[in-house]
């Protein structure tokens, strides 16, 4: 999640999910409407039915679900599921869900054993209109899901920073267990981080499950995560580190092994009125 757009979410999902597969069967679900989200050029590729495939009124198997992804390959050689809209730019925008339990829903049917969701709701903005609309929200509704870690992302800028930061004091004002909140730094350039990001990154780690700092790559601005091989040493360190963050918050909330996953319970399809 993250307060502002263009804050690295869907890099940091790809590096999670790249990471996190070495573990168990791993997918990214992309809530993004296609027209904002960098995955269905990748999805496109391999011609994959997508979210488009899985009909809300219709019961769904888990083959059906495995044959709506694309297949990425892992640089462990694992490899990992994607699940997006991968139709034309001109087809009909596809209504998703807003409420995090349908992903979940999904996420069972599926069966793998970790989900990355790479959201586009802004956060604060989000909890804020729940509070006085008297309303869950959507933060909130991530948060609730069983075993849910959030990654909170933002920009290594002073806007980005501030933009975090205000999320973090909305989080903490809704009571929001920032313990279990993992935070990254995506950095927009090469160089030092500036003043008030170092500052920023040292309050935080005391707030927080752990604080991780993602170099800037080139190959990632120019080429998005089509081939990992090409990552710089440091940014597949970056990456390895935030997938140990993660499993470390997992692991100390839970325990280890960590419990099995409740399953939800199915929802019959809608019967059309006669």
């Amino acid at each position: 999640m993250a307060a502002t757009g263009g804050s690295g979410r869907s890099t940091v999902a790809g590096l999670l999910a790249d990471g996190l597969s070495a573990s168990g069967r791993t997918a990214v679900l992309d809530l993004a409407p296609r027209l904002s989200s960098p995955w269905p050029a990748q999805a496109a590729e391999q011609h994959a039915g997508g979210l488009a495939a899985l009909p809300p009124d219709q019961p769904l198997s888990r083959a059906n679900v495995h044959r709506a992804c694309t297949v990425n390959a892992a640089s462990n050689g694992a490899g990992w599921h994607l699940l997006t809209d991968g139709r034309e730019w001109h087809t009909l925008p596809l209504p998703l869900p807003q409420d995090p339990a349908a992903w979940y829903q999904l996420a069972a049917i599926g069966g793998w054993q970790t989900v990355v969701a790479d959201t586009v709701h802004p956060l604060a903005h989000d909890m804020l209109a729940a509070r006085c609309l008297g309303e869950l929200g959507q933060t909130r509704g991530w948060y609730a899901l069983p075993y849910a870690l959030p990654v909170l992302c933002a920009t290594s800028t002073a806007n980005g920073i501030q933009a975090l930061q205000q999320a973090v004091m909305a989080l903490h004002a809704e009571g929001l267990p920032l313990q279990r909140t993992v935070v990254v730094l995506v950095a927009t350039g090469d160089g030092r981080p500036p003043a008030a990001v170092r500052a920023a990154a040292t309050m935080l780690t005391a707030r927080t499950a752990a604080v991780v700092h993602l170099p800037h790559d080139p190959h990632v601005r120019a080429h998005g995560l089509r081939d990992l091989s090409r990552l710089r040493s440091r940014t597949r360190q970056a990456a390895a580190q935030l997938t140990r963050a993660v499993l470390d918050a997992a692991h100390s909330t839970w325990g280890q092994p960590l419990p099995v996953a409740p399953q939800p319970a199915p929802i019959a399809p809608a019967v059309p009125a006669l």
